[in-house]
């Protein structure tokens, strides 16, 4: 019976087949080419408008074809668990990696749930090890942190007796109540004693996060003393240590603040990760770890078992580098009015990805085997060739720290630490020189191992770094959802986060690291890689679609035309009908509402002709070396609310003075202007060739998306559109218009 087990494999893969969806985006496809075909046989109406709108439509069309290869392959992974333990004889370490980088926009309380769901995980407490790393240097998390693991003494204990689903606190006292019948006397009793338990924490964590009480840093918080956020050594503490590795206990716990130096770039992210990363291998070293966010929470306790069916699959595992676990969120507002919960991408575009070389990494929810990320090839990994490497190609790669070296020598050979030897705090000396900032000076960290430097957007040239080595990276969709976290709640933050992906992306698009790059250099295979081209050009999309708004205005304003008129004009007015009914039928398909529908259609326009075009911007602006990025840190918010949205703010649009909201406020403000002048006729006349009825549907449907701007420039406080935003926005559209007036005089 053990061999019959052992034959089987830990996970299959499953392609399915949308047929209906292939037909209508082939045709959908067809109708671009033809008008693509119509604008070059048109040569005698040839404009430079005309040529434009070719150029643009070239470019859309080119979209929609990266968007049907990445669709059409989607696959499903089932994993089984329950066969694991007959492939294997002991469960391997994993160590679980947490970042957060600010105190105040992501506060301790919701970092101490997410590693509280962690510790609860259901696999052996003495296989795992929780490291947090705060690039704030807050004493506050420190704080919490240790005020969370003597509640993590109750708390973990609870959570395997009774096999709670939700292991993350607040998510699960809002959820759960105790007024069941059939539930047992000692059940409520404990259940109340942890939630009043709970309460306590969060009321000590937020009385010092607030200042409410005075915080003393004496004791084991006197290293924060003259510490500022952007100047200070490296901290690393042990929290949490199981020294006698007892199966049920806890895991370990361990903090790490990395070094840092003004005279020295700290690399976002990307660099923290870095550092968790050798700070792990030289305490731990587990052969696969899990990076998440300080907002995502466990959401299914048996999540590492699912990652480890498909890391450790005799078959098709050892060709894996990471498993990515889709972002799904916690009390997202209802219809997602700001089109941030990214359902659909998931559903179509990923699970797509899935079905070719896999899905690209997403930054958080994500289990990577750690020679991979040290920079072994996938045929290298049963050999160990790199572990017999000599020391100082070793030091070459991975830095000066013996110790270090040691434990990446025994990694990168396949051999890992036995659990029970496993003691972090005699590694505290170690860990915190590899936490300096000048350790990765001439080494391979962020160059070709480790998370890439020079993009924002950390995790997308990681991922692509590690895929043209060879790996494969599979999806992880367990039922129930591995994880859940908090998606931006409004708009302000919903633009911010955006605008840095955009950004991030567009550097990678146009840097070495590149899906092109990879596919001529690397093992990226070329469905793999244009699939890619979806996410990394969103910086390029806006800058054509900005172009052809402005081009819609530009014709209605000079009373020209880019759309074809007579039966021409069908084309285009087919392919608006066709394509937002088969976009409508994707959403009514997996049960979301026609208004989810078109609240994601209307934050597509706004969010691709403000913040991904201002995000655009950013990047020329740091490609051509006349300013860097600015790494703006998303703010997590600890909603309490159903998803209906109880706060009366829920939904609505608000506005500041940020460069984003000129934008859109300029583009609103031309349209409404370029819509005056035609009713009130004030173009002037072309024989035949006057703007038509496309431009007019176009330049309506622009409106209609912008319809919140509209309504924020007569709202006031935080629901209007600030006046200085009004009047530079006001002063643009001025300049685009007489602009346009000065071609029709010449």
């Amino acid at each position: 019976m053990a061999n019959q087990g052992h034959d089987l494999p830990l996970y299959e893969k499953v392609w399915l087949k949308r047929r209906l969806q292939r037909v209508i985006d082939t045709l959908i496809l067809f109708l671009l080419l033809l008008l693509l075909n119509y604008r070059v046989l048109s040569s005698n109406s040839f404009t430079f408008p005309w040529f434009l709108a070719l150029l643009c439509e070239s470019w859309f069309t080119f979209t929609w074809i990266v968007i049907l290869n990445s669709k059409w392959s989607p696959a499903v992974t089932i994993t089984h668990p329950d066969r694991l333990l007959q492939w294997v004889s002991e469960l391997p370490p994993v160590d679980l990696l947490v970042t957060t980088a600010n105190p105040i926009l992501e506060p301790p309380i919701i970092t101490v749930n997410t590693v509280l769901s962690l510790l609860a995980l259901d696999y052996p407490a003495n296989k795992l090890a929780c490291y947090v790393s705060d690039d704030g240097c807050s004493p506050l998390t420190f704080y919490a942190l240790v005020e969370a693991s003597k509640f993590a003494k109750f708390w973990v204990p609870f959570c395997k007796k009774y096999n709670v689903q939700v292991r993350a606190p607040f998510r699960y006292f809002s959820d759960v109540a105790t007024n069941k019948s059939e539930e047992s006397l000692e059940f409520k009793q404990e259940w109340l004693q942890m939630k009043d338990m709970y309460e306590n924490l969060s009321r000590k964590i937020e009385e010092v996060t607030c200042k409410t009480i005075s915080f003393q840093l004496d004791g084991e918080f006197a290293v924060f003393s003259n510490t500022d956020q952007r100047n200070h050594p490296s901290i690393i503490k042990v929290i949490i240590e199981n020294k006698d590795g007892i199966f049920d206990g806890l895991p370990h716990l361990i903090y790490a603040s990395r070094e840092k130096r003004p005279q020295y770039h700290h690399n976002y992210k990307a660099g923290a990760m870095n550092v968790l990363t050798r700070v792990s291998g030289l305490m731990t070293n587990a052969p696969f770890m899990l990076n998440v966010d300080c907002d995502m929470f466990v959401n299914n306790p048996k999540i590492v078992q699912h990652a480890l069916c498909i890391l450790m699959d005799s078959q098709r595992g050892k060709e894996v580098a990471f498993v990515q676990c889709f972002q799904q969120f916690y009390d997202g507002i209802k219809d997602d009015p700001f089109g941030n919960q990214w359902v659909i991408a998931f559903e179509y575009i990923i699970r797509g990805m899935a079905g070719l070389q896999g899905p690209f990494y997403g930054g958080t929810n994500t289990f990577h085997r750690r020679n991979a990320i040290y920079g072994l090839y996938p045929h290298e990994i049963e050999s160990g060739r790199k572990g017999k490497l000599e020391e100082k190609i070793l030091i070459r790669q991975f830095g000066s720290s013996k110790e270090f070296i040691k434990s990446a020598a025994h990694a990168l050979g396949g051999n890992a630490y036995s659990a029970n030897d496993i003691t972090p705090s005699n590694f505290i000396e170690a860990a915190t020189q590899v936490a300096n900032c000048e350790y990765e000076d001439d080494t391979f960290w962020g160059k070709q191992m480790g998370w890439l430097y020079g993009s924002i957007s950390e995790d997308v040239p990681t991922g692509l770094n590690i895929q043209r080595r060879g790996w494969r990276s599979e999806c992880c969709t367990p039922d129930p959802i591995a994880f859940t976290g908090c998606a931006p709640g409004g708009l302000l933050t919903t633009m911010v986060q955006q605008k840095r992906w955009a950004s991030g992306l567009t550097v990678v698009f146009f840097g070495k690291h590149s899906p092109l790059m990879g596919m001529l250099f690397g093992k990226i295979q070329f469905r793999a890689g244009l699939s890619y081209f979806w996410l990394t050009n969103w910086g390029l999309r806006a800058f054509f679609l900005v172009c052809y708004v402005a081009l819609l205005e530009y014709c209605i304003i000079t009373n020209t035309n880019i759309f074809p008129k007579g039966l021409g004009l069908w084309i285009p007015i087919a392919l608006f009908v066709i394509y937002n009914a088969h976009t409508l039928l994707e959403y009514l398909t997996i049960g979301l509402s026609m208004r989810h529908w078109w609240n994601n259609q209307r934050m597509c326009i706004i969010r691709t002709t403000t913040a991904w075009f201002v995000g655009f911007l950013s990047a020329v602006l740091k490609l051509s070396g006349i300013s860097d990025t600015v790494f703006e840190i998303t703010e997590k918010e600890q909603s309490t609310s159903g998803a209906d949205g109880n706060n009366a703010d829920a939904g609505r649009f608000t506005f500041d003075e940020s460069p984003v909201f000129v934008v859109g406020t300029t583009i609103l403000l031309v349209h409404l202007t370029a819509m005056l002048i035609k009713f009130w006729g004030l173009q002037p006349n072309h024989s035949g060739n006057g703007s038509g009825l496309g431009e007019f549907i176009c330049s309506t449907y622009l409106v209609v998306c912008y319809w919140p701007y509209f309504k924020g420039l007569f709202a006031r406080g935080k629901y209007g559109i600030p006046l200085s935003t009004i009047c530079k926005s006001a002063v643009f559209a001025l300049v685009f218009v007489h602009f346009c007036g000065s071609k029709v005089i010449s």
